[in-house]
């Protein structure tokens, strides 16, 4: 292996140049794919139907049925055991309730049993919208 203070004076320069007009870096570097957007009816497949079904008929899982959920109050699913604190909610889940309640259940409805949260704020749109056409 050389000294490199065997090289001549200018190798520092050379490299420097080399790299500030990129030779070999930027003509082997391939473009990043384009960010695809989460798709709701997989990320519900995903993360959401352990616990709920789509199909009204459906007995209840862990979870209520969500068919109809949009436009809804929280809790009054006839067939489901709601914790206490959906007795006193006092909205119908639209766009801004449901990313807050995805967000952070506990935060919306005190008590409410659910244990998952969703930080991804895409994520969350997205599950809302497909949740917005499941009549």
């Amino acid at each position: 292996m050389p000294d490199w203070n065997d090289l001549p004076g200018s190798w520092l320069a050379t490299l420097v140049a080399l790299t500030a007009v990129g030779i070999g870096t930027s003509q082997a570097q391939l473009p990043l794919p384009a960010a695809v957007a989460p798709i709701g009816a997989d990320l519900f497949k995903q993360q959401c139907a352990t616990c709920h079904s789509l199909n009204a008929a459906d007995p209840p899982r862990q979870g209520p049925a969500l068919a109809g959920v949009y436009g809804r109050k929280p809790g009054t699913l006839a067939d489901f055991h709601y914790s206490p604190g959906y007795a006193k909610a006092d909205f119908v889940c639209d766009d801004e309730h449901l990313d807050t309640y995805l967000a952070d259940p506990q935060a919306l409805i005190p008590s409410a049993i659910m244990p998952y949260k969703q930080k991804n704020a895409a994520v969350r749109k997205a599950i809302i919208s497909f949740l917005k056409e499941q009549k």
